[in-house]
């Protein structure tokens, strides 16, 4: 199973008040410390944070894991490191925890979804439950 997000496609006037905001920042930068370095620096950093939202993500599930890339970044993780999941909204969020952490949020991973949330909660149920039944009879 394959798809791509593109956030800043998916919501064109919040895309057009967050890059508002960013060149205004900068701009501030700019007649506050009447540096134009800083003032790029700025743009840079700010933009750079926001990577996920301007540019697209592509998700891949299949039997071994879990693959995201990115413009900067390819992530490979197996079905075996997530012990449970949370879908919402606009994903699913593996957890490497049976139950709910404060850590979650720092080891687990979450997939947005593209119109395809069903099916996306649905593959992971699917494969996390194996992996979860496996472990438990191993155990045994």
């Amino acid at each position: 199973m394959e798809w791509t997000v593109h956030p800043v496609k998916r919501r064109p006037v919040v895309s057009v008040v967050v890059t508002v905001f960013i060149v205004l920042v900068a701009v501030i930068v700019y007649v506050q410390l009447e540096s134009p370095w800083f003032a790029a620096l700025a743009l840079i950093v700010l933009f750079a944070s926001l990577a996920k939202f301007y540019f697209p993500t592509s998700y891949r599930l299949d039997e071994h894991g879990v693959t995201i890339r990115t413009r900067t970044q390819t992530l490979k993780k197996g079905w075996h490191l997530y012990r449970s999941f949370y879908p919402d909204k606009n994903g699913v969020f593996l957890s490497p925890f049976v139950e709910r952490s404060r850590l979650e949020n720092f080891r687990g991973l979450y997939l947005m979804c593209e119109g395809n949330h069903d099916q996306v909660a649905a593959f992971v149920r699917e494969h996390i439950g194996a992996g979860e039944r496996a472990r438990r009879e191993a155990a045994s």
